[in-house]
């Protein structure tokens, strides 16, 4: 029912919005006595504002009756909470833990990996650079 009327107010909707569009301004009549067309309607010699505007004034009256029959309906809900997030999540349950006092300890279990040592055969030697500059090479900042 809910999804019926949801769908009937979105066609409504664009109803209005197209019929509204279509209709012509108020300062539309004054382009026609300077010569502007018009006769030629598919509606007759009036035109279609009449036609039009009593669309348009059907579309909004079934709107509004259909807005309040949709705030009627989502006011009287069956919810049992105000929030609408609470109304779709179900609530936490906690279950306690089986075979376990307040007192005692979790030991976490070892993993045993079968992972190769670090190679400890380089000594700190081999990276040592082999540079024969000393600290006396570098020039001293000339004093003034």
């Amino acid at each position: 029912m809910d999804i019926i009327l949801l769908v009937l107010h979105v066609f409504l909707s664009l109803g209005i919005i197209t019929l509204v569009l279509l209709q012509k301004g108020a300062g539309a009549s004054a382009g026609a006595s300077f010569g502007g067309g018009g006769g030629g309607s598919v509606f007759g010699a009036t035109g279609a504002s009449n036609f039009l505007s009593k669309t348009t004034a059907i579309f909004a009256t079934a709107f509004f009756l259909n807005s309040l029959v949709l705030a009627y309906l989502a006011s009287h809900r069956d919810v049992k909470t105000d929030s609408v997030i609470d109304a779709l999540t179900p609530p936490a349950i906690e279950i306690p833990a089986e075979g376990l006092s307040t007192g005692s300890s979790i030991e976490a279990p070892v993993l045993e990996l079968d992972v190769p040592a670090a190679d400890t055969s380089m000594s700190i030697e081999m990276y040592k650079t082999t540079d024969s500059s000393s600290e006396s090479d570098i020039p001293t900042p000339a004093s003034e």
